[in-house]
């Protein structure tokens, strides 16, 4: 049941929730969780204060079974859906999103801790990923003519059937974009969802999916159960006709493994260790500013961001006077409005991750330039933005993902060098180049081992480019969001060819030998007046 105690008044150690979150709105969106009325219970906290923040039920690998199997009898009517009308209910989705953001915004920063202002940029992200599936679906999923094998004679088309039931498992970190943008594509092409996102922010992804029924989605289209990977995931798995997946590497690793065993597709999108290179003739200034919004949107909690600068050695000094001044301004606290800079982290975990990496580095020799610490007096989850130098391979940040608001400094002699500590990775996610010289900065861009790599911008440039593909390299993930990737992955590619007249083999009048003199003429000919 859930207690007064999430209306409560401002606390010493953060604000009171919004008016907007009630017990009411908590328990109706609970209400919309696949599982039994008497199922068992898990408690969420705020990040903020640390107080117990929404109660909500625990969905069995039964309730998953029953969420299949009412997805699939859904998903046959959805997919015999129009797709004018699947795009008057994805614009009237991003109608809602949009008029109803601080609801999202109050949602996002209660369960996550980020501020309001990184809040707001996953309404954004919401926006252009649904109207630009909602006005390119058609585009993407229409019969397709393909050229026939042989000219005229052979008639071919391509068709894009919805995979099915799609599986998709979304993290904390953004619980609003990763819970939505992926399911919205899916559903576009046609197939259901039966989701798992992270208990920890599951309202903000129930409330989105409240948003899309109010917006006209049929019943049972998409569906939410809650549970921990190793109670549910095997059930989530094994009834999934495609598994999109948003989290670690480890956890990845194991889910491409499960699905080749079932021989189904998965897209993965998994960890990172981005990097950022300014090159000698960046505009410090601006590189200095990119670098903090770079490395501290969300407390560093985003796959994109920022955790390893290099930085050239003829204008390291300036540039590293001006990024340690910036974020030293930077405001970090708890506010439900614009005031702050840098929010919470969201679980003790993570806090736990990001004290034991800076701790060890300063132990073994790193310098501290600014932050370093944990803000108890703030809330339970802060730390202050960071910034370290004489990082050394044998530091356990040197290497593996921190997730948190630390970014480390290191200098190169020429692009070349750059270049290569930069590739010095298994990750390949994300990174950012600052020059001057745009085409400078494109060549170098190109060189880098990473899914997406911005010029003069951190991650959002990339990111919000809709029509183009985002995902990682190496240890970063498989397939590809956005996109015609991004909803062509949902779909089973089928090629209809009709052969009219005459095919491959000879007719009866015509004999083998004489049969394979005309067509081989005929190749000859196609190739000479550029037949494809």
């Amino acid at each position: 049941m859930v207690t007064d105690h999430v209306s409560s008044p401002t606390t010493a150690r953060g604000p009171g929730l919004p008016a907007f979150i009630t017990p009411a709105l908590i328990e109706r969106l609970a209400a919309r969780v696949s599982a039994a009325p008497d199922a068992a219970r898990v408690t969420t906290s705020a990040p903020y204060t640390g107080e117990p923040l929404a109660d909500l039920p625990v969905s069995t690998p039964q309730h998953v079974e029953a969420a299949f199997a009412r997805a699939r009898i859904a998903q046959k009517s959805w997919a015999a859906t129009p797709i004018e009308e699947r795009k008057r209910i994805l614009l009237r989705y991003h109608d809602l999103v949009l008029a109803r953001r601080d609801e999202a915004v109050d949602l996002m920063q209660a369960e996550n801790g980020k501020t309001r202002r990184d809040a707001f940029l996953e309404v954004v992200d919401i926006g252009i990923v649904s109207r630009y599936y909602a006005r390119n679906a058609a585009k993407y999923l229409s019969p397709k003519r393909r050229r026939g094998a042989i000219p005229v004679l052979t008639h071919t088309t391509e068709l894009r059937h919805p995979k099915g039931v799609v599986t998709v498992i979304s993290p904390w970190n953004y619980p609003l974009s990763m819970a939505a943008s992926d399911t919205i594509a899916a559903l576009m092409a046609g197939n259901a969802v039966v989701q798992k996102p992270d208990t920890q922010t599951a309202l903000t992804a129930l409330w989105s999916m409240d948003l899309m029924y109010e917006a006209g989605l049929p019943a049972d289209v998409w569906q939410m159960v809650i549970g921990r990977g190793s109670s549910i995931g095997g059930a989530l798995m094994d009834n999934a006709d495609y598994m999109m997946f948003t989290g670690s590497t480890a956890t990845g690793r194991q889910i491409a493994g499960d699905a080749g065993r079932r021989l189904i597709a998965a897209s993965l999108e998994l960890g990172g260790k981005n990097a950022m290179l300014v090159l000698d003739d960046a505009d410090i200034e601006k590189a200095a500013e990119g670098a903090v919004n770079a490395c501290f949107p969300s407390a560093g909690q985003l796959c994109v961001s920022i955790e390893r600068l290099y930085v050239a050695e003829s204008i390291r000094d300036k540039f590293v006077a001006a990024f340690v001044a910036r974020t030293k301004k930077l405001k970090i606290g708890a506010a439900y409005d614009y005031s702050m800079d840098v929010g919470s982290l969201t679980t003790p975990s993570q806090l736990k991750t990001v004290t034991e990496h800076v701790d060890d580095a300063v132990a073994k020799g790193a310098t501290v330039l600014a932050g370093g610490k944990a803000r108890p007096d703030l809330g339970p989850l802060f730390y202050e933005p960071t910034i370290l130098t004489d990082v050394t391979p044998d530091m356990t940040l040197h290497g593996h993902e921190t997730f948190g608001p630390v970014v480390s400094i290191y200098p190169y002699r020429d692009v070349d060098d750059a270049v290569a500590q930069a590739n010095s990775t298994a990750y390949g996610l994300n990174a950012s180049v600052w020059s001057r010289n745009g085409a400078r900065g494109r060549a170098v861009a190109a060189r880098v081992h990473a899914g997406t790599v911005n010029v003069n911008e951190a991650f959002a440039a990339a990111w919000g480019s809709t029509d183009a593909p985002m995902g990682g390299m190496g240890d970063s993930g498989l397939g590809r969001r956005h996109g015609a990737d991004g909803i062509l992955k949902y779909t089973e590619a089928q090629t209809v060819a009709h052969q009219r007249l005459q095919g491959f083999y000879p007719p009866s009048r015509i004999s083998p030998e004489t049969w394979v003199t005309l067509l081989t003429g005929a190749l000859k000919v196609m190739k000479a007046v550029g037949v494809r």
